[in-house]
């Protein structure tokens, strides 16, 4: 049997494209350890100076004026593919991606940014490009930047994604409910007990999870953590502060003075052991965080999530039970009462996320991906 070719596309505007395009690669060697499997930075595919100014930008918007951001994704929301900025848009790197394409010839593309999958969809669309393109929407919602008629399947997190897709008329054959794929780590059974020894934490307290993203970009993070130390209600809590260095070290003082227990990380790489010792995870609303905790059975309180995509994902939380939302910091603190003094509130919701997915996303999500790929080899061998 021929050796299998996989390109993947995914892009660091935040951290989610990347870690679903990663579970997607775990995903695949899982079931075809041979594969060979390249995973591009759509970004790379523009100017370095360009793709910079971009990325910064983005950073700045969502760090210090979310709500710009919040306007510029809904005045988007209902761009229509043909419209003349969609088509700009589709002309970004297209020469140079159809070139990296046809030398290295894959069984299938994976996308899961959607610049780079409405380039090759168009091109799919135009009968240029041969090879089959699969969209992961990495959001509980679709924005028009996702939509494209040329995209041979789509992978999606939830029933109303499907529905929303539907309405701008994909055809439902080409959308699977998979869940959006997390890395296989986050499916694993773990040994509580033996975790909590190993982190350092006490068996008998509730554990909350702060997490602010790969910036840090958590609002009032080291706020929340004060209340958190200075609760009444024994508890003791895990921070991750990811890129925010300034975060992590002014913790130090708080942690030394505080009278409950916390540990605090900069970057980890065991989200999925901290959330599987924790009762509740106080976080942004990023779907890739969203879908680790609601596959780890992670009860959510999300905290002003940032207008856009985020502040769907959080509604998608709430809706079904499994989490609710804060929009301030005395919302906030009724919340962390609440849970302290009632745990069996946490208990209910975390039913509702044990329930939130169809489980083990990524094996379902690349089963169908290569179902797909033999598909249209099929087609073609008899077309041929």
């Amino acid at each position: 049997m021929e050796q299998l070719k996989v390109l993947v596309f995914s892009a660091a505007f935040g951290n989610g494209h990347l870690r679903a395009a990663e579970a997607v690669i775990e995903g695949i060697r899982v079931k075809e350890p041979s594969a060979k499997i390249i995973h591009l930075d759509f970004g790379d595919f523009l100017s370095k100076r360009f793709n910079a100014m971009i990325k910064s930008v983005y950073s700045e918007i969502i760090k210090h004026v979310p709500k710009l951001w919040g306007e510029i994704y809904y005045k988007t929301a209902k761009v229509q593919p043909k419209s003349m900025s969609q088509h700009f848009m589709n002309q970004l790197g297209r020469a140079d991606f159809l070139k990296y394409i046809r030398e290295f010839e894959p069984d299938f593309i994976v996308c899961t940014y959607p610049t780079v999958s409405s380039i090759l969809a168009q091109l799919r669309l135009e009968q240029i490009l041969h090879i089959p393109v699969i969209t992961v929407i990495t959001d509980y919602t679709v924005h028009s930047h996702w939509v494209h008629p040329g995209v041979d399947r789509y992978v999606v997190a939830c029933a109303e994604v499907k529905e929303s897709l539907e309405s701008w008329g994909i055809v439902e054959e080409c959308i699977h409910v998979t869940g959006i794929p997390v890395s296989p780590k986050f499916e694993e059974k773990m040994d509580r007990a033996y975790l909590i020894n190993k982190l350092g934490l006490e068996p008998n307290l509730p554990t909350f999870l702060v997490m602010g993203g790969s910036y840090g970009v958590l609002k009032s993070a080291k706020r929340i953590c004060k209340k958190l130390i200075d609760s009444q209600v024994p508890v003791q809590a895990i921070i991750v502060c990811g890129k925010n260095k300034k975060l992590y070290l002014s913790l130090e003082e708080v942690i030394a003075q505080g009278r409950n227990h916390m540990i605090r990380y900069e970057f980890v790489d065991n989200v999925e052991e901290l959330m599987s010792v924790s009762d509740l995870i106080i976080t942004k609303a990023g779907g890739l965080t969203v879908s680790e905790a609601l596959t780890k059975h992670l009860p959510l309180v999300i905290y002003k999530p940032i207008p856009g995509q985020e502040e769907e994902n959080a509604h998608f939380v709430q809706r079904i039970g499994a989490g609710c939302v804060a929009g301030n910091e005395d919302e906030l603190e009724q919340l962390l009462n609440r849970y302290l003094r009632h745990p069996e509130d946490i208990e209910k919701m975390r039913r509702k996320a044990a329930v939130a997915l169809p489980g083990h996303s990524t094996e379902r999500a690349v089963d169908d991906m290569f179902q797909l790929a033999l598909q249209l080899k099929r087609i073609k061998q008899k077309i041929g």
